[in-house]
């Protein structure tokens, strides 16, 4: 019998000695110079028909003076941004080989996003990435558990930063799938007709609020925002999603480039009934294989729901708003045939420390069958009646004036527990 990998203190003391020290992505940007044509296939990607990220004459009349991107295009995990550190210092080599938690189990638990600037057609961005916290908690599913945070910034060509995106990977002694069969007993059932009309109903009444101005002001806490529809989600929504997306962390290609990417990766392929080998991605798409994954269906991924989120806050605030923070987590698959309701409410009003009028909201998505699998956080900057200038952006981190420094006060914040980004 093989014995199961541990956390030891060791491998935490190691992990953590690695906090802050740059490193190349995994892949390569999906976009190296986003312009108005990927702006809008990111947008479509997640069902946000809003103008302002596509249609340059309407955009032109709005706070911006053109079009700006999504902002789940700025960041995105590989997305955007090419590295600006493409090798890892040769004094940092030995430290950084290997995995400190080799054998021990990984799961994708919850993402952050903070954004700062607009980023505007036509420009390249770089990235910088490194491990910003690594955190030794107690596991509803193992004695122990390691939650790793790894940092991502962004700047734009003229110096412009952008933007950070966070991403916690939890590591368990044990498999969740061993110690709980809370999947076994789902049951996507059918929809009625009344239901679907109701559903579509609910798309007809959706519109982002656009050039009118939600104003401080105007909002109190407790004010409820949404709910908005996503679903029932459907294999065809997956493939309109990594149509403007890409294909994510491992870089799955086609074809000859399916060959080569085989050979990079062998293991992250396995073969189908007719033995061809093929990605073990396809639980996003191949009912079979999820099933043999120990699911009873196909599913999405975290992120699309992160966006979908993103879309209810940028749908509320309008043109005039600014997305500051947004956080969830992934508590629950979305399968196939599923639908999400999402909402928030505003739990605070104050003044961010430039001068800006923010809110605070707590955010959720929950399926038809009653299940919160995606609960967040978000702060949005609205316009003040007492300005007319608009929204007072916010500054990146410590004043950061390049990615070196905006990595850098992210790994201090962690570090001293002053970054929340699940409140």
């Amino acid at each position: 019998m093989t014995e199961e990998a541990t956390i030891t203190d060791e491998a935490i003391d190691r992990l953590r000695q690695r906090i802050g020290i740059p490193e190349p992505h995994p892949v390569a940007p999906h976009y190296v110079r986003p312009d108005v044509d990927a702006f809008r296939h990111v947008a479509q990607a997640y069902g946000d028909d809003n103008p302002l990220w596509s249609d340059e004459s309407y955009a032109a009349a709005s706070p911006w003076g053109g079009v700006i991107a999504p902002p789940p295009l700025v960041g995105g995990d590989s997305l955007i941004g090419e590295d600006e550190v493409t090798e890892v210092a040769p004094e940092w080599r030995d430290l950084m080989g290997g995995d400190p938690l080799r054998g021990v189990h990984a799961f994708y638990a919850a993402s952050a996003r903070e954004w700062w600037r607009p980023l505007r057609p036509g420009r390249r961005v770089r990235r910088r990435n490194a491990l910003v916290g690594v955190l030794d908690k107690a596991s509803e599913f193992a004695g122990r558990a390691v939650h790793e945070w790894t940092g991502q910034v962004f700047q734009d060509e003229h110096g412009e930063i952008l933007s950070a995106q966070y991403r916690l990977m939890v590591r368990t002694e044990r498999a969740k799938a061993k110690e709980k069969k809370k999947y076994d007993a789902v049951e996507v059932a059918p929809y009625t007709d009344e239901e679907i009309d109701r559903i579509d109903a609910h798309y007809a009444a959706e519109a982002p609020l656009g050039a009118t101005a939600r104003y401080w002001e105007d909002v109190s806490v407790g004010d409820h925002v949404g709910p908005m529809v996503k679903g029932p989600l459907t294999v065809t929504d997956m493939i309109c999603w990594h149509v403007g997306m890409g294909m994510g962390l491992y870089g799955v290609k086609p074809l000859r480039l399916g060959y080569q990417n085989r050979q990079r990766i062998p293991r992250f392929f396995q073969r189908d009934d007719l033995n061809i080998p093929d990605v073990m991605q396809r639980v996003h798409w191949d009912p079979a294989f999820a099933r043999r994954a120990g699911n009873p269906t196909t599913f999405d991924y975290g992120r699309m729901r992160e966006t979908w989120l993103i879309h209810l806050c940028t749908d509320w605030m309008g043109d005039t708003g600014w997305l500051w923070k947004l956080d969830c987590e992934f508590r629950g698959f979305n399968y196939v045939g599923d639908t999400q309701w999402l909402s928030g409410v505003i739990t605070r009003k104050f003044r961010t420390a430039n001068g800006g009028h923010a809110v605070d909201l707590d955010l959720l998505a929950e399926n038809q069958r009653g299940d919160v699998t995606t609960p967040g956080h978000a702060t949005i900057i609205l316009p003040s009646r007492s300005r007319d200038s608009g929204v007072v952006l916010p500054d990146p981190p410590g004043g950061a004036r390049n990615l070196t420094e905006a990595l850098g006060a992210i790994a201090e914040a962690f570090a001293d527990g002053s970054a929340a980004p699940l409140r």
